[in-house]
């Protein structure tokens, strides 16, 4: 952080040169985006079937009838009580979902944990997006964010295991966070795109927010960060992190 006090004509200055690195960056964005449109597409020829509040429920339920879906791949073990804490973080920053519907876009969080979990952490969370389980089903496995070496060969963030043992960030088994993104096209259900580790702080307002101010992030990674419901409590869990790091 700068302490340096300045008269307001210097900050100006200083601000218009930051001003211009931060328009670049907006088109290089915009670029990124418009590449990303054009990805081609993968028929899913496979038929995935979830528990939802309401029973069984096929991917292209999920949909809701809208031709677009994001599936956020939240981590929750079968094994675990609670979910994730820098998934938590992420989908508190969600913010309402009438937008993303009313522009043809459907939103769903899909975890391993068992419905019962599920529903029980989202009441202690207050979320109302829809969140189904994909317990017994390959959908995990064939998305990698979830790597078990006896099911499928390890690949998570498009690295393989070779890869990730280099790399000291990442786990070789267990849960990773992750987005992605499916059409729809008639009867035919095809993915775009899916982005790990980094690539899902395309949700987190608040670090967009922090990123503005004179701390930034103050040295927390996403994994950091308590449950909403447990700040200013000393055991907040803000050391409790799950799976893959955020890389």
């Amino acid at each position: 952080m700068n302490t340096q006090v300045t008269s307001r004509e210097e900050w100006l200055r200083a601000r218009l040169e930051l001003l211009a690195q931060e328009k670049a960056a907006m088109r290089a964005q915009d670029a990124v985006a418009a590449r990303r449109r054009e990805l081609p597409r993968v028929r899913i020829d496979k038929d995935y079937v979830f528990e939802g509040p309401d029973g069984k429920v096929r991917l292209a339920d999920l949909f809701e009838g809208r031709p677009q879906l994001i599936v956020y791949h939240f981590m929750f073990h079968p094994e675990w009580e609670d979910g994730c804490p820098s998934c938590s973080f992420t989908i508190d920053s969600l913010g309402r979902l009438e937008h993303l519907n009313g522009l043809n876009t459907s939103f769903v969080m899909v975890s391993r944990a068992p419905l019962e979990k599920i529903e029980r952490y989202r009441t202690r969370m207050g979320w109302t997006a829809t969140w189904v389980s994909s317990a017994g089903s390959d959908f995990n496995f064939d998305f990698h964010v979830t790597n078990d070496e006896s099911v499928a060969p390890i690949y998570y963030n498009y690295k393989d295991k070779a890869t990730l043992q280099r790399d000291a960030a990442y786990r070789l088994k267990g849960d990773g966070q992750g987005i992605s993104v499916f059409v729809r096209e008639g009867d035919g259900i095809f993915h775009t795109y899916s982005t790990y580790g980094r690539g899902t702080e395309v949700m987190m307002g608040t670090y967009h927010l922090l990123d503005l101010t004179p701390l930034g992030r103050q040295g927390r990674y996403v994994n950091e960060f308590p449950y909403h419901d447990t700040y200013g409590n000393p055991a907040d869990h803000s050391g409790h992190a799950h799976g893959h790091a955020h890389h």
